[in-house]
């Protein structure tokens, strides 16, 4: 694809370089060559755009002049993303049905559907057009299904769990499955509370390898539109995640959590039961939130707290030492300071 074209299917201007340049593929700055196109949005690493061997870069539209061809954009990671699709085709499957899949008679599904092998959908399942389900993914019975489903490989929807359109299932996801609830007897064992309650996927959603959504013991859980549930997430039985947020890798919410829209979790952020997480919350990598956190906070650390105070925290940690020796020998030199510490 020649560069001027490439500009405008990204929506992009372009700023030194020829139109007519070549572009075959994309690639990260540091490994681009002739013939590619790569992107950088932060200034901070503009030393790579400057030697990069890429045949185009895609740049913030304020980022400092290079020698090389610019495509100047409001979103470079977007501009980017969207190069991708250009320059890669995911397998496309045909609508067919494998000779191993199991599929009840009950079961409806929409036009358009491809079922792998050993596929398995039980009674009642209702499913809209042009699904995909790769080898061995289970529907159990009653779900409901919405149009242009997409499940890898050994992903699972239990019984009576809802789905929305254009919803992915990476490998291994399994919806709907028991929360973690127990009682205990007057013999000290615990007992099973039924999970009664469905697992509810609204649509854009994608869940990704072995996330686990939990059904609920009564009520439902609920994954609002748009939210994207990254690799080993946790959601705990009756949680409520909101629109457009992201639950990055390992994110554990324990049961009855109610994270809002447009909330970022970071890798291992945990979450205790019963919490209410505010629109617009940003929380980073590893904090344990163990209490509400109002609208358009951010928070770090456990317990968690405000990122800055936290940042000042921690660059204190270092220095505790040296702080408990001073305040040791300040002691010992006057004992009326030792009194008031």
């Amino acid at each position: 694809m020649k560069l001027s074209a490439l500009s405008n299917a990204l929506g992009t201007h372009l700023e030194n370089g020829s139109p007519d340049i070549e572009i075959t593929g994309v690639a990260g700055i540091e490994a681009a060559g002739p013939g590619q196109l790569t992107f950088l949005a932060n200034t901070k690493y503009s030393r790579l755009a400057r030697s990069t061997r890429a045949s185009a870069v895609i740049v913030a539209e304020n980022f400092p002049p290079l020698d090389a061809p610019m495509l100047r954009s409001k979103n470079p990671y977007l501009a980017f993303a969207r190069a991708l699709e250009l320059f890669y085709q995911p397998p496309r499957y045909a609508p067919a049905v494998h000779p191993t899949a199991v599929i009840h008679a009950s079961a409806r599904l929409g036009p358009g559907a491809h079922v792998g092998p050993y596929v398995v959908i039980q009674e009642d399942v209702q499913m809209g057009a042009n699904a995909v389900l790769l080898a061995h993914a289970v529907v159990y019975r009653g779900a409901k299904i919405g149009e242009n489903f997409f499940a890898h490989a050994h992903a699972i929807v239990r019984e009576f769990c809802q789905i929305g359109s254009n919803v992915v299932l990476q490998n291994g996801v399994a919806v709907g499955g028991d929360g973690f609830g127990f009682a205990k007897d007057d013999r000290g064992q615990w007992r099973k509370i039924v999970q009664s309650g469905p697992a509810v996927i609204e649509d854009d959603v994608e869940i990704q390898a072995n996330a686990c959504i939990d059904r609920a013991s009564v009520g439902e859980t609920r994954i609002a539109r748009g939210t994207k549930i990254d690799n080993l997430t946790q959601v705990g039985h009756g949680s409520r995640v909101g629109e457009a947020t992201l639950l990055c890798a390992q994110v554990g919410l324990a049961g009855s959590t109610e994270v809002g829209n447009h909330v970022i979790l970071a890798g291992q952020v945990g979450v205790a039961g019963h919490c209410k997480i505010g629109d617009g919350v940003i929380a980073t990598a590893q904090s344990g939130i163990p209490s509400d956190v109002p609208p358009g906070a951010v928070v770090s650390g456990y317990p968690a707290i405000d990122n800055k105070l936290w940042l000042r925290c921690v660059a204190l940690f270092a220095r505790l030492p040296e702080i408990t020796r001073w305040l040791s020998k300040t002691a010992r030199l006057n004992p009326q300071a030792k009194r008031g510490l």
